[in-house]
């Protein structure tokens, strides 16, 4: 059977994340300093450092990509995978630019570039504009529509991530997640709490962190992808390259739809999927969409060796 290949996003990045990959395997290593290179600053001092500076967006995102792509060159080197054979490709978020690199539609040099920019343009958007993000626990579109609607009153707010059956989150400016807050209950929610985040994430709050990407998109080639991949704006496969443009810049503000995504793949009869580190998020998101399907995690090198 096929394996699918999925990729984490921002909220994956801990401390040190990538060194016992780079501690074990030359070809990591190797992909950290070549990030760096193409960053202008030590990507494995800011990964690896203590204190929060892992957190920040702008270091978080690379941190993130840099880490999955080292994961999956190690996994060619050492354990046979051939990614061009994958069933398919997808990313929560930022996985995306990981993901269509694996799908040979991106190269290094020009993701690892776009997602230090992406990172920087977010982290600018949410100074600019106070805002976070609340996840409504036993929620579903139609409930998180709903009290998004409420939140509008009172400033931008609108649905973030379609993640899960119950994992639900809502995206906008503090006042209006704090109207929204109020009425979840009355909407049959369970619980809405605010996630430790640095803004409102998915939601027209990035509209100037979009502008800025979609201009430096303009100057990226993009190829059509050699596996299919399926994009988190619309939940189903994109192979257009202009497309994949457009959609990136338009995934900062829109809804992430990983659910809409991994049932696609499901419907394919897609289920063994692999998910480079950092961490195994997507195989606990999975388990929610469908206990049945398997989720490799390569989540360190002792499941390597």
């Amino acid at each position: 059977m096929q394996e699918a290949i999925i990729f984490p996003g921002q909220g994956a990045q801990f401390e040190g994340m990538g060194r016992d990959w780079c501690d074990a395997f030359s070809v990591a290593k190797a992909t950290f300093a070549e990030a760096s290179e193409l960053l202008g600053f030590s990507l494995e001092e800011a990964c690896w450092s203590s204190g929060d500076k892992v957190n920040r967006t702008d270091i978080a995102q690379p941190g993130i990509l840099v880490t999955s792509v080292a994961v999956i060159r190690v996994l060619e080197a050492e354990a046979g995978l051939d990614r061009s054979g994958a069933a398919m490709t997808a990313g929560l978020s930022l996985g995306e630019y990981t993901a269509l690199w694996c799908a040979g539609s991106l190269s290094f040099a020009d993701a690892v570039k776009l997602v230090r920019l992406r990172g920087s343009a977010m982290q600018d958007a949410a100074e600019q504009i106070p805002s976070g993000m609340l996840s409504l626990m036993g929620g579903d579109e139609e409930k998180a529509t709903a009290i998004a609607k409420v939140g509008a009153e009172k400033g931008i707010c609108s649905v973030a991530n379609l993640n899960a059956p119950g994992q639900v989150v809502i995206s906008g400016e503090h006042a209006a997640l704090d109207a929204a807050a109020e009425v979840a209950r009355d909407h049959g929610v369970r619980r809405a709490r605010k996630l430790v985040v640095a803004g409102g994430f998915h939601s027209e709050c990035m509209r100037p962190a979009a502008d800025r990407l979609a201009a430096a998109l303009n100057d990226v080639e993009f190829k059509t992808p050699n596996v299919p991949f399926v994009t988190n704006v619309t939940g189903k496969p994109s192979s257009d390259p202009k497309e994949l443009s457009q959609n990136l810049a338009e995934q900062v503000c829109a809804p992430v739809r990983w659910e809409a995504s991994m049932r696609w793949a499901l419907e394919q009869g897609i289920k063994s999927f692999l998910e480079p580190g950092p961490g195994a998020i997507l195989a606990g998101i999975m388990r929610k969409i469908d206990p049945e399907a398997e989720v490799r995690s390569a989540a360190s090198p002792a499941e390597v060796r």
